[in-house]
């Protein structure tokens, strides 16, 4: 009797005879995006607005014509139920009402004028009963309002080095692009254009690692952490019990302030993992979610390293400080951001959102289990994600190992060409206010489908 090429639980000569015939099918399904596709080549770097598009596993570009709530609606008329989500963009579902609203009216009373508002004074209001930082600033994107918050520290503290862990992503701020290699630090190698050495001003550690941590602290000179509260972008990795608790107090020990990048973990509830876990941060950053999906961004300082800051910036020379651009805090980003805090991002909906990923993160573990594959499911408040490893990963390294591009772009062409979509980068999920438990059912069902065709029969 044949035995199968299995790979990660799944029969290979299945999976790579599915993958061509749902390949097929796309093409054949999606002409008029495949003539967009086209076309966009002619003018656009890559054929897409942003080259990461392209990184859907689909024989072409998808091309939208419009998205509400939790659906998206392509060209050629196709609808179908989101749990990407814009990568956490629209987290909170496509175009919120009260967001479109804010906007609509804004619409009218100008966009930008580089003077403050008074939905400023609202947003900075909400920000701090959330987080419990009390000083808050604005920028365009998580990346900037991370470049910016660490050149506050840096500035605030007189100390150069910044402070990472190995497989993390804080959007494109250049100083985070180190990665572990055999316990060795080294400068990734797919950042384009870079010409300054990162080595200089960056440490690496291993997330989870408190001995590494440590002893990178020690030599007095890291003016900060900059961290996901829960690793995401690698794939989710959870802290370990008491990781955070005895991270803090170390980090505080040795002079070194820590900042919390909240834009994904924000899936956790109203005050993100922050709020829910009781952690104290000296910074924290939110991106992408918090206008409800318009460009937007915050970062909150504690009291002390607000008067720090503004210290620096009363001793520095006139001049520019290289934190800010033109467009940061315009009033349709503040209006967006003030409709999102005050009627979106409410306790409400979050409860509607946790049900629901709870009974998602039920459905796949059941199904893993029916399968009998070697995955497991990880959680993080709406956000969920099944992962090719038996047990959970505890630091970037271990969840780089368990990545296979390949088999996740079957996947999720499979799921693309059931009415499904998930996160392409990985196996992620989130669930909005807006999705239902149809949704929920519809996803578990077009996966199903899916496992059916690619695994070997039991």
């Amino acid at each position: 009797m044949h035995k199968p090429n299995t790979r990660q639980g799944i029969d290979w000569s299945r999976a790579q005879a599915f993958a061509h015939a749902e390949r097929e099918a796309f093409i054949r399904n999606n002409p008029r995006s495949a003539a967009l596709a086209e076309r966009a080549q002619q003018h656009l770097l890559f054929g897409v607005p942003l080259h990461w598009m392209r990184d859907w596993g689909t024989p072409f570009a998808l091309h939208v014509d419009h998205a509400s709530g939790a659906q998206v609606t392509d060209v050629d008329g196709h609808t179908r139920v989101d749990f990407c989500l814009g990568d956490t963009g629209a987290m909170f579902g496509h175009s919120p009402e009260p967001v479109a609203r804010a906007l609509a009216a804004q619409a009218s009373r100008g966009y930008t004028t580089m003077l403050a508002s008074e939905d400023a004074a609202v947003v900075g209001e909400q920000l701090a009963s959330r987080f419990g930082l009390p000083f808050w600033q604005f920028a365009m994107s998580a990346t900037d309002a991370n470049r910016y918050i660490v050149r506050w520290i840096r500035a605030a503290t007189g100390r150069c080095k910044l402070l990472v862990f190995n497989g993390c992503y804080h959007g494109t701020i250049e100083d985070v692009f180190v990665d572990l290699v055999d316990g060795r630090p080294v400068q990734r190698d797919s950042l384009l254009g870079q010409v300054h050495n990162l080595l200089e001003h960056t440490v690496v550690v291993e997330f989870n690692n408190l001995p590494a941590l440590e002893a990178a602290l020690a030599g007095g000179d890291v003016a900060c952490v900059l961290a996901e509260p829960v690793m995401t972008n690698i794939g989710m990795v959870l802290p370990a019990a008491g990781f955070w608790e005895q991270a803090q107090e170390m980090i505080r020990r040795h002079g070194a302030l820590l900042v919390l990048d909240e834009t994904h973990t924000i899936s956790t509830g109203p005050g993100g993992y922050t709020g829910a876990h009781g952690l104290s941060p000296d910074a924290l950053v939110l991106g992408k979610p918090v206008g409800g999906g318009v460009p937007c961004a915050v970062y909150g300082m504690s009291a002390d390293l607000a008067e720090r800051a503004m210290q620096a910036k009363h001793s520095a020379p006139p001049g520019h400080s290289g934190i800010g651009t033109t467009l940061t805090g315009n009033m349709l980003a503040m209006a967006a951001m003030r409709a999102a805090l005050t009627e979106v991002m409410t306790s409400d909906a979050y409860d509607h959102m946790l049900a629901l990923a709870g009974q998602l993160a039920r459905g796949l573990e059941e199904m893993i289990s029916r399968y009998r594959l070697p995955w497991c499911v990880t959680q993080v408040g709406a956000r969920v994600e099944f992962q090719f490893t038996p047990t959970p990963p505890v630091n970037g390294s271990e969840a780089d190992r368990i990545l296979d591009g390949e088999l996740e772009h079957i996947l999720h062409l499979g799921l693309l060409n059931r009415g499904v979509m998930i996160t392409p980068f990985h196996n992620m999920m989130l669930i909005s206010p807006c999705t239902q438990a149809a949704d929920v059912e519809s996803l578990l069902g077009a996966l199903d489908q899916v496992l059916r065709q690619i695994t070997a029969p039991s």
